[in-house]
């Protein structure tokens, strides 16, 4: 594909959704040698839509522990105020959903159709009608400030030990998958 310049895409507000590394409001599934850097959330469903893992609540109930998890695991099930505060993180989350969603394409369209391994993908917006599958290292270059946005109607499946890297100091809280289907991610994958 050719490279077009084009004006910086603004960063996406994820409000209090962004305290999590993965909020959902159906469910969370992993394998038992998984590792989450960052807090997991889901509501409205229960905490028992969060499986494979091996949870301890907290003396408070208001989220628990886990070993695959550097952070902590919220459900609407926990203490107060663990269900007010994930209704305000489910919404943020939908209403950056939909600001991203609604992001004008920058960067061309089913770029690699759909298969993003092995590109190194500079800031912008790209928009997919297919699924993005991630087969080999992918690489994000960009500045600090830089952000990509990659909206999809189908999935997004990364393959088993492969890379989401950021380089030339782009970094991975400016990086916004907004995915309609379902989200997968390879054991020893590292996802950003």
């Amino acid at each position: 594909y050719s490279e077009v310049l084009c004006p910086a895409a603004e960063k996406v507000d994820l409000g209090t959704a962004a305290n999590y590394a993965i909020l959902t409001k159906t469910g969370i599934s992993t394998v038992p040698n998984s590792s989450i850097t960052g807090n997991i959330g889901v509501s409205p469903a229960a905490g028992t839509y969060m499986t494979g893992f091996s949870f301890t609540a907290d003396s408070s109930a208001e989220f628990s522990r886990s070993s695959q998890i550097k952070g902590v695991a919220y459900a609407p099930t926990d203490n107060t105020p663990t269900p007010t505060i994930l209704t305000s993180a489910v919404s943020d989350m939908e209403t950056a959903y939909t600001d991203a969603s609604q992001r004008a394409n920058t960067k061309g369209y089913n770029i690699g159709a759909g298969n993003l391994g092995g590109l190194t993908l500079t800031p912008g917006v790209y928009t997919f009608g297919t699924d993005i599958n991630i087969y080999s290292d992918i690489t994000f270059s960009g500045g600090a400030d830089n952000v990509f946005i990659l909206q999809t109607t189908g999935k997004l499946m990364q393959a088993a030990s492969t890379n989401v890297i950021s380089s030339g100091g782009a970094q991975a809280k400016t990086i916004f998958w907004q995915v309609k289907g379902t989200v997968w991610v390879g054991s020893s994958a590292v996802m950003q």
